[in-house]
């Protein structure tokens, strides 16, 4: 169950590895097709902000590979715990202000991931 565990945070983490490269580097390109509520010609002009909001993407990838690599149990468990958490309420956040997709996309998969967590740790 630990494994899968693993898997799951690198999943999540992946995701939000994903929406940095898009948010940072690909807004422009990728973006209007990701993002297809947003009107075309807003996606120049709003490139920085973009930029600045897969940022906060990248930090959270950054905290879940960082629990990845911590070697004590309860100490990676409490880093992991944290940054789900934020994952959690950022894409829950955003469902309700932005788009309901996002609940799916970034909510969700840490949601499970937390869940299957606290009961790998029980066993």
């Amino acid at each position: 169950m630990h494994i899968i565990v693993m898997i799951l945070i690198g999943l999540v983490a992946f995701i939000h590895l994903y929406i940095l490269w898009l948010e940072m580097f690909a807004w422009t390109t990728k973006g209007p097709k990701s993002f297809s509520s947003i009107p075309k010609h807003l996606f120049e002009p709003t490139k920085v902000l973009a930029a600045n909001q897969g940022l906060y993407n990248g930090f959270l990838a950054a905290g879940l590979i960082w629990s990845l690599c911590i070697r004590d149990h309860h100490w990676a468990f409490n880093v992991a715990v944290f940054f789900l958490s934020c994952v959690i309420v950022a894409g829950i956040y955003g469902a309700a202000t932005a788009s309901k997709k996002i609940f799916y996309v970034q909510a969700l998969p840490a949601l499970i991931t937390l869940i299957l967590m606290h009961f790998a740790h029980k066993i």
